[in-house]
């Protein structure tokens, strides 16, 4: 089963403390359901000191469950609800409920783009 929500994509948060900011994901934890999003859920931790480390308190992204969080599309520009269907190439793409967009997989290039 593929991933609607996958590391590089752009997702706003839609409920919880942080409810309203958009954020890229930077890991996808896939096991726990969780993501880490860039700049979201901001905690305080208390560290000792490692080999390559200074103690004292550091602020890091927390994980999110990936039930607050959804899709941001680029072409509508609202956050949006995922569906899956057959590629021209036979393969999986992701598609936008609101606008029927194809959303593109990050870090993947399109064929067109590929042949230029």
């Amino acid at each position: 089963m593929a991933e609607k929500i996958v590391s590089g994509d752009e997702v706003m948060v839609i409920s919880g403390k942080n409810k309203g900011q958009r954020g890229r994901v930077r890991t996808n934890l896939i096991h726990k359901d969780r993501i880490v999003i860039e700049g979201v859920n901001i905690v305080r931790r208390h560290l000792k000191q490692g080999r390559a480390r200074q103690a004292g308190i550091v602020e890091m992204e927390a994980p999110l469950h990936v039930s607050n969080v959804m899709l941001y599309c680029p072409s509508c520009n609202s956050a949006t609800r995922v569906g899956f269907r057959e590629a021209a190439d036979g393969g999986k793409e992701r598609f936008c409920k609101k606008c029927d967009a194809t959303i593109p997989q990050p870090g993947r290039r399109s064929e067109r783009e590929r042949n230029v």
